[in-house]
């Protein structure tokens, strides 16, 4: 059982990351923009009433900003910035003077994660300001950006003692309720996670605002954070873990186990507490966003019961004098566990990495690939330590006679069974404590190792998937060119999203020599993948405002391509404009 579900884990571990899903659709984990009214660079005859912002997802305001600001810095909108589904609304004051404008914004994508940006448009005869020239920075405070992932690891800790200990006893080792030690390790894993978050709730107003470590315990942003579906998910969270705490610690004093009603509802309410957990952050962004929770929930209650069954086998056996019939009958049981637990691992880890990576190019390109490469590393030494366990139980099979109780006690803490026909005999509870330290240094391996795995994983929440971070937009404005001249014709604006295999959005923004949106007497748009022999597929447009043109292609493969707008300006004159850009 063990060495198939080893083999089964490493399949599935390696299958899971580094399987090329590219017709896949994308996750929009982060917002992107879709389109800008006005659109960057843009030259109006008059002030605009309002700056519009359209987003792929929903995003809100929260703690974050949208101001507009003159080429001094000073703003310039009402300061009434309102946000609708995926649309950024920031009203104008009346009778702006002609001048170059910065649009600059920090808003919060579904995932909890603030996206920033900043453009420019000018009016009348006003100088352009370059975006990068006035507003404020987009970062996050460095002391933030750590204390979040802290935050979060110390959750997924607190899951696997406080969740994964009390599973592994009630199915497993009921003798278990008895050891005093896993009681307190279980109570500090459920304190682990409402201090995992609290501090959450604290830091997440900082984050989104871009502020530092200072504004911390600032009321606004915290009211700004609880009023928002993340922070009341966090705020359950908190609450199910003390709940949890007080039906289970209550029992347990006493040296003995919950109850059969007590379980039952301890279950009910560690089940709640994993769905909080796995419903913010990656899950509820993009498409499918219930399924995708689902899937995210199933893989932290199987990692909660795996790493806790292996910390409450390994701090219960090795350091207690635990009956050897009572963890004989445990080990047929862990075992079952185990496997369940594993294959769950694999099954949801494929689907994430499906939705996340979704191709080997992006797990090598990305910050997010790179840190997912590392944790499947760090897995991998994890079961060569458990391959050594095993060895070392193995290597010492003797007689069918009774095992000896450390024997079964260090195999049972580093997740083996050994059958009745290859249990080690009394004799070997003598081996020279040098050769035992072998096994206890691989079980420690196996903790250390998990601990490491929870530290990644808690740095994968906040880092852009993998899919999202590679298939970035198409933005480019490009000089439109005739045969008779190369300058001078005006320009073309060019967003396509997503840059990835399937139905995307082209917006098209058309400008005369002066920076000013015109309309044409005629446009096209054609789509060429030369290597690959496809095209030009002609891309319907519509229009949509001065200058402005919509169209929906669908690029049928990934791959190079080549973007060709042609425009007629007049009964005479007819320009061009080309781009290349990847589709993966």
């Amino acid at each position: 059982m063990r060495r198939l579900s080893g083999a089964v884990l490493l399949l599935g571990v390696l299958l899971g990351v580094l399987v090329d899903v590219g017709t896949a659709r994308p996750a929009s984990a982060h917002a992107t923009v879709v389109t800008t009214t006005p659109g960057d660079s843009a030259r109006l005859d008059f002030a605009p009433a309002e700056v519009v912002v359209e987003f792929d997802e929903p995003v809100s305001l929260g703690a974050g900003y949208a101001r507009v600001l003159d080429g001094d810095g000073e703003r310039v909108d009402t300061g009434a910035a309102d946000v609708r589904g995926s649309t950024l609304t920031v009203p104008l004051r009346e009778g702006l003077p002609d001048a170059g404008y910065v649009v600059t914004y920090r808003v919060v994508s579904a995932d909890s994660h603030p996206v920033s940006g900043a453009f420019s448009f000018a009016v009348g005869e006003g100088e352009l300001v370059p975006a990068g020239s006035v507003g404020e920075g987009d970062g996050a405070d460095p002391g933030v950006a750590v204390a979040l992932p802290v935050a979060r690891w110390l959750t997924y800790l607190g899951l696997t003692l406080g969740v994964g200990v009390p599973l592994t006893l009630a199915t497993c080792w009921p003798g278990g309720w008895a050891v005093p030690r896993l009681r307190r390790l279980a109570g500090a894993g459920l304190a682990a996670v409402v201090v995992g978050g609290v501090l959450s709730l604290l830091l997440q107003g900082p984050y989104a605002a871009g502020s530092g470590l200072g504004s911390l315990l600032d009321l606004q942003l915290l009211g700004t954070t609880l009023d928002s579906t993340f922070g009341r998910t966090l705020l359950l969270r908190v609450v199910l873990a003390g709940l949890l705490a007080a039906v289970l610690l209550g029992a347990w004093r006493r040296g003995r186990g919950p109850g059969t009603g007590g379980l039952v509802a301890a279950g009910v309410v560690a089940a709640a507490l994993v769905v909080s957990v796995a419903a913010v952050g990656h899950p509820v962004a993009g498409q499918l966003p219930v399924l995708a929770v689902a899937v995210a929930a199933v893989h932290v209650a199987a990692m909660s019961a795996w790493l806790g069954g292996l910390v409450a086998l390994f701090a219960g056996a090795l350091r207690g004098p635990t009956p050897a019939a009572e963890l004989t009958a445990a080990l047929p049981r862990w075992s079952s566990l185990a496997a369940g637990c594993i294959g769950a691992l694999v099954v949801t880890g494929v689907l994430q990495s499906v939705r996340e990576v979704g191709s080997v190019s992006a797990l090598f390109a990305t910050t997010y690939g790179w840190v997912l490469v590392a944790k499947v590393g760090v897995v991998l030494l994890v079961l060569v330590a458990a391959l050594v366990s095993r060895d070392w139980v193995q290597q010492r099979v003797g007689t069918r006679r009774r095992p000896s109780r450390r024997v079964v006690a260090q195999a049972f803490a580093a997740g083996e069974a050994p059958t009745t026909g290859d249990a080690a005999t009394e004799d070997a509870a003598t081996e020279p404590p040098a050769t035992v330290g072998v096994l206890r240094r691989a079980v420690l391996l196996e903790v250390v190792g998990a601990a490491v795995v929870l530290a990644l994983s808690a740095v994968l929440v906040g880092t852009p998937p993998a899919k999202a971070a590679v298939a970035q937009p198409v933005e480019v404005t490009l000089p439109l060119e005739s045969a008779a001249s190369t300058t001078g014709n005006g320009m073309v604006q060019v967003t396509l999203d997503p840059a990835t295999p399937g139905p995307t959005t082209l917006h098209l923004y058309l400008f005369d020599a002066d920076g000013r949106l015109t309309q044409p007497q005629q446009i096209g748009v054609t789509l060429t993948e030369v290597e690959q022999e496809i095209g030009p597929l002609d891309v319907e447009l519509a229009p949509a405002g001065p200058g402005h043109y919509i169209g929906e292609p669908t690029l049928p493969t990934d791959g190079t391509w080549t973007l060709t707008a042609t425009v007629r300006l007049d009964e005479f004159t007819a320009v061009t404009a080309s781009t290349v850009f990847p589709v993966r």
